[in-house]
């Protein structure tokens, strides 16, 4: 059995030949940006499964691609890639990773949280231009911080907030329980929170669930923050929302489409700051996902 990385980037390839073990099942290392979905089905003959980063992998291109029967994402949003139900119809097993980078994506979310509040992205863009700007920031501590969707990354954002003295409420869609965390109905975690970070995963049930009338629920004043997925928000929407001061602030790390565009609305809001999907990467987190994803082939080649 032998597989294919399909989308290594430099870094990921650096970090693939230090993690690789000589149990490990073989892999060849494909370093490419994303690859086009007309060159799968040649690129794939002949292996048995791939290691995915953010390539698109269309039904119908993967129809085309017999050999291939699991595919290894490396994250945990494979369906902004790809559809796994109907990969599954097709015999291939989607896999993905969860937990690799919980500190790593909490840490961003925490950083976002401060510039956000602080207005530092503002202040450096005009102090670069040689203007002298001061803008008055949001002291969080005693303020709400709500998480929408409650997992190992909003556990460590709780932790850390909470440390600073912000009170943490959350909903998630299954019940849970934390130390610290007040767990709360959606409408009230609308309503109360100063701070909304959202920690959803991408599935149908989530595609958009922050559109106009949710969004309309928070205050003016209110910080959103999304380290999770861009589907999850209705862009429109919060645009919209942005633009007429009925959201204070957007700190974002992931979009409907990535890259971000050359003059996307974002870019041009003096109300949103923007990391460009980040959140992850460290080299910790790196090594982890790496090691996880050549774990989970081993599991595929021992059947």
């Amino acid at each position: 059995m032998k597989g294919l990385f399909l989308d290594a980037s430099d870094e990921l390839a650096d970090v693939f030949d230090r993690m690789v073990q000589p149990e490990d099942p073989p892999v060849t290392v494909n370093q490419h940006d994303i690859v086009p979905a007309e060159a799968l089905p040649s690129l794939l003959d002949g292996y048995d499964f791939l290691i995915d980063d953010h390539t698109f992998l269309p039904t119908e291109a993967m129809r085309q691609c017999p050999t291939i029967k699991h595919v290894i994402f490396l994250g945990t949003g494979a369906r902004s890639y790809m559809n796994p139900d109907e990969l599954a119809e097709l015999g291939i097993t989607v896999h993905i990773i969860k937990g690799y980078g919980d500190v790593a994506v909490a840490e961003h979310t925490v950083a976002l949280i401060w510039a956000a509040a602080r207005g530092v992205a503002a202040m450096d863009r005009e102090m670069r231009q040689g203007n002298w700007l001061r803008t008055e920031g949001v002291q969080l501590h005693k303020k709400t911080l709500g998480l929408l969707g409650f997992g190992g990354i909003a556990g460590e954002v709780a932790r850390i907030m909470g440390g600073a003295g912000m009170r943490v409420i959350a909903w998630n869609r299954s019940k849970k329980e934390a130390p610290g965390v007040e767990f709360v109905g959606l409408d009230q975690l609308l309503a109360e929170s100063d701070v909304l970070s959202i920690h959803l995963l991408l599935a149908d049930e989530t595609r958009g669930f922050l559109g106009a009338d949710r969004l309309a629920q928070l205050r003016p004043s209110t910080i959103l923050v999304n380290t999770a997925r861009g589907a999850i928000v209705d862009e429109t929407a919060l645009i919209d929302a942005l633009r007429a001061g009925h959201l204070a602030h957007a700190a974002l790390d992931v979009f409907d489409e990535e890259p971000l565009p050359a003059k996307h609305p974002f870019t041009e809001l003096a109300n949103v700051t923007l990391t460009a999907h980040s959140a992850f990467r460290t080299p910790e987190a790196s090594d982890t996902l790496i090691r996880r994803s050549l774990d989970i082939a081993k599991r595929i080649a021992a059947g």
